[in-house]
């Protein structure tokens, strides 16, 4: 969770030009820290990169992390690996269930931790965790209102306000509300988006604060519950982007609460603790038609059945952290200690209509079945899943301070977990995960580190059965990782480089060797995945006027140990899909004073990959750009995307429902006035 005693949480913003987009603290070690005191990767994504941007949710800021590329949805591939779990304030309780994505008009930051992270944060894929910063109260009274309009209908308005309530400012406030509507390019789709975000902050002693926060989000998305377009095995589209397998009146509909109490305090200078509990609810209702291919014989008609599902999920998390700075031994001691517990039920209700749905051609498609498949389906009877999920660990590090250029941190998390579905049995296991490190910086701006981290992930409940010869073993992440990190010239360069070697063990597989018993296949834990590669990331002030961000990322994912002929999860032959050898992104800002104006370009190049399905996923190239112009208390920003209308997938997905579309060309513009 962030800890807001006194400022120690706070990003550090020098000037709209210089430093622009660098942050000098992160808490994504559940503690304020110097990035250059963290034994791993990491990059921190802020709130003026947002603005500059015009980024609207998470798969808009993708492009400015090495190492991360979009799968679907929420999904990204992280070094490699398919993962989709999300933290807010340190916490769990992802109020974006399903198949929407996280919005960030509620975000100061997000901070992204590379390669496993299990002493901080339990249970979770090796490539690393994604953590949402929210914003909070401000001490000084402001008000924000910002103007959109854009093609494809896009029009929006939101508003924040914040500031102290009473003339200390012992009780500070924020809100917020937000509003988009756009119709995409995607036929029939229309998307509305409503947030709004309330929170109070109360100072309960000398550098002790309580901040209570309530969120909620109504996200209506007709004909938007997307699958991709289908393709040939190249990875042309076979037909056009616009095409979508829904009806006008198919729809997602997502509405969701999040509320949250978050305590921090400092104790003398060297000691903080702080508190958390987060609790969400989430309701997802979709009525949509899936494409399954084409038709048997025909080159353009694609089939497709219907689907009624309603996803209702909530989740409870708390979280304590405590830091002391302990001399010890003529050496100074950091150490860390917390505890977090998770509590989540998840039911997903669904009937799906497979028989008589009628196919949609791919050239010249027709729209007038749904309220025939509603009817039909409503005479379905609903299969119900229960899904509970309990997590609780504990974890402990220490930081030793050897002498002013050289550290050893060692860690240690023990975790507790229990996972079923109601009516079936539920599966109890725990599991211990380490991390240790060296840092050593020949001068305060420079760190170079090396560091060995794990990570845990519990096999399905599903795959626990004893027929099938479970229980088994969680599937565990190792990771070398060796880089340096630079702040150089009064932190004007920022320049970054880490490589790693992940692997990925207790994988199950089916072995047919072995017969079915009760009709289950057996599985083993014989699988096993080798991630490698490197990462570099560059932020520097090319003059006071003018900055740039560059991220590379090299990711080579095979599987190393299997059982022959047997797949595994998201991979096709010793290849994974969605996982690009390279990706390349960039940005860069120009600000001219005189006339008080700042022209902004950037790009992305990710290269080739295969789909699910094993179908090749070309590479692609996009460039975008943007001018902000000061107009007195107003800003005036301009956006295009993909200037150059650029056809591409941006993923792969499998042959039955194609690859996802990038968008195409977008243009966006937004009225900012601040008071």
């Amino acid at each position: 969770m962030a800890p807001e005693a006194g400022d120690a949480g706070q990003i550090i913003v020098t000037g709209r030009a210089q430093r622009l987009y660098r942050t000098e603290t992160t808490t994504v070690g559940k503690a304020a820290q110097d990035p250059l005191d963290i034994p791993q990767a990491l990059q921190v994504i802020n709130k003026d990169l947002f603005a500059d941007q015009g980024a609207r949710d998470a798969t808009d800021i993708y492009r400015n992390i090495s190492g991360v590329s979009f799968f679907s949805y929420a999904g990204i591939t992280f070094r490699g690996f398919r993962q989709d779990q999300s933290f807010y304030d340190g916490m769990r309780g992802n109020p974006f269930i399903g198949f929407s994505v996280p919005q960030l008009f509620n975000i100061e930051r997000v901070e992204v931790l590379k390669g496993p992270a299990g002493l901080f944060f339990g249970p979770g894929s090796p490539g690393g965790i994604i953590n949402y910063v929210s914003k909070t109260p401000e001490d000084k009274t402001g008000m924000r209102l910002v103007a959109t309009a854009g093609n494809y209908d896009r029009r929006g308005i939101s508003a924040e306000a914040s500031g102290p309530v009473d003339d200390d400012g012992v009780v500070t406030y924020r809100l917020g509300g937000f509003y988009e509507a756009s119709n995409p390019y995607r036929i029939n789709t229309k998307n509305v988006s409503l947030i709004g975000d309330g929170a109070i902050a109360i100072r309960t002693n000398e550098g002790g604060k309580l901040t209570l926060q309530a969120t909620v989000y109504d996200n209506d998305l007709q004909a938007n519950r997307l699958r991709g377009i289908l393709t040939d095995n190249d990875g042309n589209f076979l037909g056009n982007i616009r095409w979508n397998a829904n009806e006008p009146t198919d729809f997602l509909h997502l509405k969701s609460q999040a509320y949250q109490a978050r305590y921090a305090t400092a104790i003398g200078d060297r000691v903080t603790f702080d508190a958390g509990v987060r609790y969400f609810k989430a309701t997802e209702t979709q009525q949509y038609h899936e494409p399954r291919g084409l038709v048997a014989g025909s080159a353009d008609l694609v089939a497709r059945e219907f689907r009624d599902q309603i996803r209702d999920v909530d989740g409870l998390s708390f979280s304590a952290n405590l830091t002391a700075r302990v001399d010890l031994l003529g050496m100074e001691h950091k150490l860390q200690t917390g505890a977090d517990w998770y509590d989540e039920t998840s039911v997903l209700s669904s009937r799906i209509l497979r028989a008589g749905v009628t196919p949609l051609s791919l050239s010249n498609p027709v729209y007038t079945n749904s309220a025939r498949d509603v009817a039909r389906a409503a005479l379905l009877p609903f299969t119900v899943t229960d899904t509970r999920t309990k997590r609780k660990g504990a974890y402990l590090q220490d930081q030793i301070s050897l002498s002013d250029a050289f550290m050893l941190v060692g860690g240690v998390r023990y975790d507790k977990f229990e996972d079923g579905v109601v009516g079936n049995r539920f599966y109890t296991d725990d599991d211990v995960t380490f991390r240790t490190g060296a840092i050593f910086k020949p001068r305060r701006d420079v760190s170079v580190y090396l560091s060995w981290s794990q990570s845990f992930e519990p096999q399905s409940a599903s795959s626990q059965t004893i027929d099938a010869g479970g229980p088994f073993a969680p599937v565990t992440g190792d990771q070398f990782e060796g880089g340096v990190k630079t702040d150089l010239f009064d932190g004007r360069l920022q320049a970054n480089f880490a490589a790693y070697r992940i692997v990925r063990k207790n994988i199950l597989q089916a072995d047919t060797s072995l017969p079915p018993v009760n009709g289950q296949d057996q599985l083993r834990p014989i699988g096993e995945v080798t991630s490698k590669g490197f990462e570099i990331d560059l932020s520097t002030d090319i003059t006071p006027n003018w900055v740039a961000l560059i991220n590379y990322g090299f990711n080579d994912t095979k599987i190393t140990g299997t059982i022959a002929g047997q797949a595994i999860t998201n991979a096709v032959g010793n290849r994974f899909a969605n996982a690009p050898k390279h990706k390349l992104g960039f940005w860069t800002r120009y600000q001219v004073p005189v006339i008080d104006t700042a022209i902004a370009f950037g790009g992305e190049y990710v290269s080739k990959r295969i789909s699910l399905s094993g179908q090749a996923v070309k590479p692609y190239t996009i460039f975008d750009a943007s001018l902000t112009k000061r107009l007195g208390f107003a800003e005036l920003m301009l956006r295009v995307d993909n200037i150059f209308d650029k056809v591409y997938a941006a993923s792969g997905f499998s042959a039955q429902s194609g690859h996802f579309p990038g968008e195409p060309r977008t243009f966006l513009a937004e009225l900012r006035f601040s008071f």
